[in-house]
Parts: C-alpha cells; structure tokens; sequence
C-alpha cells in the first residue's frame, strides 16, 4: 500500500497541492532572510489579534517555521547562522510592538518566560514552500483534542490558508538542532544583544528534567550549564558546588553522569556512571568517576536515567 502524504493524512491534499496537469498560476522564490523575517513578524501580529482580549495583549511565544528539506538545506549551507540573526532581529521587534501596546494602556503580560524558535522541514513540502505553526507556551504538551493553528502558503497558488491540525501531525516534521533557539522573555520589554561564550557567566545549555516521586506531583526541575562541566546527581549527594544538578530522586545515582562542553568544537560530550544510562535510546558503556568514557551527545537530546527519570538537553 502506498504510504499517504503530509497533506492527504490530514484530508487538505486537493486544497493545498495541485495536480500534475495542473499549471502553478504563481512561483514563489526560495525563502531569503527578509522574507523569512517578514513571515515571522506578520504571525506575531497575527497572534495578537487572534488571541487577545479586552485590554489583555496575548501572542504566541514559540514559533515552529517550516521548509522543504532542499529549501532548509540551502540555508543552512550557504547562511548558516542566519537562523540566529533572525530570531534576535524578530524578538527587537516583536518588544517594539508590545511597548507601543502598553504605552497604549493595554495590559501586557507574558503567558511564559521565554521565546522558542524552530526552524524545520518535512519531506511533503515542495521548494519555495513555507509554513508557521504557532504556540501560546513553549514546549508544552498538547492534548490529544487540542489542535494547533497552522498557516501554509503552498507553492502552486502563493496564497496563505490556515487551519487546525492535530498535535499528532507535528510527529512528521524533522526538528533539527541547529534550528532550535530560546531567548528569555524580558519583562521591560527591551531586548539585550548578548555574545554567548564558555565561562561562568555565560548560559551554555539547560537540562531539564521532570519528577516522578508522588511528594513533587510532576514538578518540572530546570538547571542552566554556565561551566563547561556539570554533574548530574541524585539525592544522596552531598556536594554543593555550583556546576552539579542534584536530582532528589532514588532512581538517580550519585553521581550518576557527567556532561561537558567542549569549546574547540562546539559539542558536548557525556559519561555514565550510574546503573543504567540511555541517550536518545540507546545505552551508554558504563565508567569511573576517575576515568570517564566520553560520547558525544548531541543537542535536543533525551536521557534516560535507570529506566526512569528523564532528562532533556537543550542549547542556550
């Protein structure tokens, strides 16, 4: 049987893609920087007046902007580090917009700490297409009768069509590290360029884990990497020095794994100590605190400690 598409699973296929005999009445040119600038700036606006209410200002805080996998490609390729410029160009202006908003009287308040971006492909969109899928809190789960707000502008038509999908679609895009970005929300709404570099001072990554003991009811724990080493331990550890995560958990070694960066070539690397240590599904090989076993660990990664608690690795 032939595997469905993107677009025929979710029943838009007619809608959004046009047959074969079928002449494109418009051709939009692959994505640059400015339009992909624009793009972003009109769905911010776009999720003010959506979502907002009375006096309340509301807006999206996490932006998942998607390509095709020759467009997404090329961009990384010949602008790599483009990504980045655009989201500290888009958050500047997304504050200009709410300062004006609350200079205005209207009441501005974020529903999250922090702005998400996400650049992505999926193997079903053509070049020159381009799609946005908004969220009010990043990283949230989404239940299974909650549907998301997706806008596509396909290739045939040049026109933009919104819709809802079910969270459950979002399992067929390819999120990429690269991609990822998160900025803090900044209450006074002024954005401050900041130059990232290793050191104390500086946010290299965060880990984040969540609880699985009764007494924290699901308690999300969040830990922001600013050495170029960090001990994960559980609760029997008794160490108090900055650069450790202690975990309160008894399915938690301590120590039960090391993580560190690596500044010459940009990566982290992590070793196991614990009973049982697994990345993105598979096992780590087993070492001594005083003889670590190093293996690379990629970002927007998933530990698994002892079968248990899990962790997630994100970049700064």
């Amino acid at each position: 049987m032939k595997s469905k598409s993107f677009w025929e699973r979710i029943g838009l296929q007619e809608w959004f893609l046009t047959k074969e005999d079928h002449e494109p009445t418009t051709q939009i040119q692959p994505p640059t920087p400015n339009t992909i600038f624009k793009y972003i700036l009109d769905k911010f606006k776009e999720s003010i007046h959506q979502l907002s209410f009375g006096t309340r200002i509301v807006f999206y805080h996490e932006y998942i902007i998607s390509f095709s996998i020759q467009d997404y490609n090329e961009l990384m390729t010949n602008k790599k580090g483009i990504f980045g410029l655009i989201v500290q160009e888009s958050v500047k202006n997304f504050y200009n917009i709410l300062s004006n908003y609350r200079t205005s009287g209207k009441t501005v308040e974020a529903s999250s700490n922090k702005w998400v971006f996400r650049f992505v492909s999926h193997p079903d969109y053509g070049p020159g297409d381009k799609g946005f899928i908004g969220k009010l809190l990043p990283g949230t789960s989404q239940e299974k009768e909650d549907n998301l707000r997706v806008t596509y502008i396909p290739r045939q038509t040049g026109i933009a069509k919104t819709f809802d999908i079910n969270a459950d679609i979002l399992k067929g895009f390819t999120f990429y590290s690269e991609g990822y970005y998160e900025v803090p929300y900044e209450e006074n709404l002024v954005f401050t360029e900041k130059t990232t570099t290793p050191g104390n001072a500086a946010r290299i990554a965060r880990l984040e884990t969540i609880l699985t003991e009764k007494e924290f009811a699901g308690r999300k724990i969040e830990y922001i990497m600013k050495e170029n080493e960090v001990l994960v331990s559980g609760k029997e550890e008794t160490g108090t020095a900055q650069n450790i995560f202690k975990i309160p958990s008894d399915w938690v070694n301590s120590p039960h794994l090391s993580i560190k960066y690596n500044e010459a070539n940009n990566k982290f690397y992590v070793a196991s100590f614990g009973e049982k240590t697994l990345v993105n599904e598979k096992e780590l090989p087993p070492s001594k605190v005083s003889e670590p076993k190093w293996t690379e660990l990629p970002i927007n990664s998933k530990l698994m400690l002892n079968g248990i608690v899990g962790i997630n690795i994100f970049k700064s």
